[in-house]
């Protein structure tokens, strides 16, 4: 990998349970994660969510992006997600496989749609970075 380009920094803090409030680097509004039960009470997204939101969200991010380079205006453009939670072979839960969905408010044969089909994608931070594997360090320390 090369040098970073940018970074932030997020903080969890364990509300109750399973459930936590996410701390942003940013003024924005407040966010409860939390698993499903049996674990937790689904009090808010789980960590798969989360992660199916942010593919979702960087794909429709990048289609928007190269559309409008094209000269398209688009307003409207949904993301359809479906994920399939599996087992692996030490039946540990893992995210499976992930399908998205795009609708751009466009015409079948639109030129601009046509060119962005084929490189959009490769724009995308998230998914092209869950498709290649992230390099994840985690460190855990007492504070008692």
């Amino acid at each position: 990998m090369s040098d970073p380009v940018s970074s932030f920094d997020l903080t969890l803090e364990q509300l109750a349970g399973y459930e936590f409030k996410v701390g942003w680097d940013k003024p924005w509004a407040e966010l409860k994660t939390d698993e499903p039960p049996p674990l937790g009470k689904d009090a808010g997204p789980g960590p798969s969510r989360m992660l199916a939101v942010a593919i979702a969200n960087c794909l429709a991010s990048s289609l928007l992006f190269c559309l409008s380079r094209k000269g398209e205006k688009v307003e409207g453009l949904t993301a359809r997600v479906h994920v399939e939670i599996v087992r692996n072979a030490e039946r540990r839960l893992r995210v499976g496989k992930v399908d998205v969905t795009l609708k751009a408010p466009l015409e079948r044969d639109s030129k601009a749609l046509l060119e962005c089909i084929d490189t959009f994608e490769d724009f995308c931070t998230i998914t092209e970075s869950v498709r290649a594997g992230v390099q994840v360090n985690v460190n855990v320390e007492a504070v008692g």
